[in-house]
C-alpha cells in the first residue's frame, strides 16, 4: 500500500474512533446491507476491534422487496464468516402495498435490528450513514421547512427501541469509503433503488450536484447539521432548566405552573409541551409544530385541547397534560400486566380471579367518594388506571379508592423523559 493510501485509511480509522466517542465498546453490533458504506464500516471496525478487544456481530435485513436481496444478504454472510464474525439475516415480509414504502421499510428495519440486538445482548449497533447521507437529510428537511431539530439531521448517537444506534461515519464521504474498499480489494453491492428517481432521497441526491456551484454542497450541509445540533443542545439545556423550575409529575400527569410556562420563550414552551405529550403517550414521534402551537395558544385562552392521545387543560394556575380518556377507554389487560405502556398494579394481598386493569371512566369515578379532595382534574382521573372485576370496581388508587392496591408507572418512565422533537 502506498503512503498516501495508508494515510487515507488511517484518517478514516481515526475519524471512526472519534465518531464512536474515542473508543470501541466491548460488544458491538454492525448493520451491513452489502452496500459500499456499510461494507467499509465493517472493514474499518474489524481492523480496530482486535486491538480494542471488541466482540463484533453483524446483521443484515432482507426486506423481501427485490429478488436480489437474498443474494446480497448471503454475500454479507460469507464476508462476515471470512472475518470470523457471526452474522444473522433478518427477514421482513410486512409490506402491504400501502403508504410510504421507504418509511415502512426503515421502521421495520430498526425494529427487527433492535430485537436482534436485545436477543444477542448488544447494547449498541453501528450504522453506515455518511456525510453524504447527512447532507441529503438536511436538504430534504429544509424542503419540509423543518426547524432546528429537523435540520440537525442524524445524530452520531441516538436511542431507539431500547438500543443505542451509533453513526461513526458521518464525517466521511461516500466516495472515500469506496476508495478504501478498492484499496483493500473488497467488493460491495449496489442497490438499484439508490438510483431510482421515484424516491425523494434520490431526487435530493441528484439536486445536490446542481446546487454545488452555489456552495450548497455536502460539506456545507453537513456543517449546517452540526451547527443546528449545537443550537438544539443549547435549547434542550434551557428547556431542562425551565422544566426544573415549573414542572412536576402528579399521578402520571405532567403539571406545569402556567405563569412560568407562558413566560418562557416560544421555542421553550413548544419543547416543554412536546416533552409532556411524549411522556404521556409514549409515541416515538412528536406531533407537528402547527398543532402544538395551536394547543398552546388555546391554553393561553383557557381552552382545553387534545393532541396525540393526550389532553391538556389550564386549571387554577396550572397546566395539566394527561392521557385522553378516549385513547384508553377500550384498553384492558389482566391486572398483573402492563397497561397503556406505563402502568402496573400491585395488590397487597392475592390477585383476585379475573381482575383487570382498565381506565376508571365516569362510572368508576362515581364510586370514588373522595376524589375531589385530591385536587386533580376530573377529566384526568377518568383516564387513570383502575382495577376491575367484571363490572365491579375493586380499586382506583389515583382517585383515592385504593382498597389495598397500588399502581405505579413502569420503571424508567420518568417525568423528565425527553421525547424526540422532530420527525
Amino acid at each position: 500500500m502506498t503512503a498516501p493510501a495508508a494515510t487515507a485509511d488511517a484518517a478514516l480509522a481515526k475519524g471512526l474512533l472519534v465518531g464512536l466517542g474515542g473508543a470501541l465498546p466491548p460488544r458491538l453490533g454492525v448493520a451491513v446491507s452489502g452496500g459500499g458504506d456499510s461494507m467499509a464500516l465493517l472493514s474499518l471496525l474489524h481492523g480496530l476491534s482486535a486491538a480494542a478487544g471488541t466482540d463484533l456481530e453483524t446483521v443484515t435485513v432482507d426486506h423481501g422487496l427485490r429478488p436480489e436481496a437474498a443474494g446480497e444478504a448471503a454475500f454479507v454472510a460469507r464476508h462476515a464468516s471470512a472475518l470470523g464474525l457471526s452474522h444473522e439475516t433478518l427477514r421482513w415480509r410486512g409490506w402491504d402495498g400501502q403508504g410510504n414504502l421507504q418509511n415502512a421499510a426503515r421502521e421495520a428495519r430498526y425494529r427487527l435490528m433492535a430485537d436482534w440486538a436485545e436477543r444477542r445482548g448488544l447494547p449498541c449497533v453501528a450504522l453506515g450513514h455518511t456525510a453524504d447521507d447527512q447532507a441529503e437529510t438536511v436538504l430534504m428537511r429544509l424542503a419540509r421547512r423543518s426547524g432546528v431539530d429537523g435540520l440537525s439531521a442524524m445524530a452520531p448517537r441516538s436511542k431507539r427501541h431500547g438500543i443505542t444506534w451509533l453513526r461513526p461515519l458521518l464525517f466521511a464521504r461516500r466516495e472515500a469509503l469506496r476508495a478504501h474498499l478498492r484499496r483493500a480489494d473488497l467488493d460491495w453491492v449496489d442497490d438499484p433503488s439508490n438510483d431510482d428517481p421515484r424516491f425523494a432521497r434520490i431526487q435530493t441526491r441528484q439536486s445536490l450536484a446542481a446546487l454545488a456551484p452555489l456552495g450548497i454542497d455536502v460539506e456545507a450541509l453537513a456543517e449546517v447539521a452540526r451547527n443546528m445540533a449545537t443550537a438544539r443542545d443549547a435549547l434542550e439545556s434551557q428547556t431542562d432548566r425551565t422544566a426544573g423550575d415549573i414542572l412536576r409529575m402528579e399521578a402520571g400527569a405532567q403539571v406545569m405552573r402556567a405563569e412560568g410556562f407562558f413566560a418562557a420563550p416560544e421555542e421553550i414552551r413548544r419543547r416543554l409541551m412536546i416533552r409532556a405529550l411524549g411522556s404521556i403517550s409514549g409515541s416515538a414521534y412528536p406531533p407537528r409544530r402547527s398543532p402544538v402551537a395551536a394547543l398552546i395558544a388555546g391554553l393561553a385562552g383557557g381552552q382545553p385541547a387534545t393532541l396525540g392521545g393526550c389532553q391538556a387543560l389550564l386549571r387554577r394556575g396550572e397546566i395539566w397534560v394527561f392521557r385522553e380518556y378516549k385513547a384508553v377507554r377500550d384498553l384492558r389487560v389482566l391486572a398483573d400486566q402492563l397497561w397503556d405502556g406505563r402502568w402496573r398494579a400491585t395488590p397487597q394481598e392475592g390477585l383476585p380471579q379475573g381482575a383487570e386493569l382498565r381506565a376508571l371512566g365516569a362510572e368508576g369515578l362515581a364510586q370514588c367518594p373522595d376524589w375531589r379532595s385530591l385536587g386533580r382534574p376530573r377529566a384526568m382521573l377518568l383516564s387513570t388506571p383502575a382495577i376491575w372485576q367484571g363490572e365491579r370496581l375493586l380499586a382506583a388508587p389515583l382517585a383515592g379508592l385504593d382498597e389495598k392496591w397500588h399502581v405505579q408507572r413502569e420503571s424508567g418512565a420518568e417525568c423528565n423523559e425527553t421525547a424526540p422533537l422532530s420527525h
